[in-house]
């Protein structure tokens, strides 16, 4: 490895520990570094051996992430984690780590905290507007009419 590829890797190796990242990301680093085809790919596989580069990890903490703190249901989750390249195995292990019971509680929560910003008398527009809210989140709809028939 040449010493203008072990920079190129010292400095990916920084990008990646400052938070997690996917290999598409690193590529498009590397891209905007100049560095193309085999080196690039001899990096991320480097990265990968060094343990700074894991999908599995980066999409685990970015589902996990997204959902406690944004709200997020697991369609549109899901949905960025493509765009970001992550798919098969590492995008199910990530949505399987939310577990079914804090997943349903947090969509009750949601929707609890919606309705109180609602001023409408009419409760079917009200159930309405909380389901197309909790779709907007990216929840599944059979869950929203399940936890909204649960409420009244």
């Amino acid at each position: 490895m040449t010493e203008y590829l072990k920079d190129a890797l010292r400095k990916a190796a920084s990008f990646c520990a400052y938070q997690e990242r996917t290999q598409q990301e690193v590529r498009k680093r590397l891209d905007a570094w100049d560095i193309y085809g085999d080196d690039a790919e001899e990096i991320i596989a480097e990265l990968i051996t060094q343990g700074y580069l894991s999908e599995e990890r980066f999409a685990t903490s970015f589902a996990g992430g997204k959902f406690r703190v944004k709200g997020w249901g697991k369609r549109k989750i899901a949905q960025h984690l493509k765009q970001r390249g992550i798919t098969g195995r590492n995008l199910e292990t990530a949505l399987a780590d939310i577990k079914p019971d804090d997943y349903r509680a947090r969509l009750a929560e949601l929707l609890d905290k919606k309705r109180r910003t609602l001023h409408d008398d009419n409760p079917l527009v009200v159930k309405q507007k909380l389901a197309r809210y909790a779709l907007s989140k990216g929840f599944e709809m059979g869950l929203i009419w399940e936890v909204l028939g649960g409420e009244d």
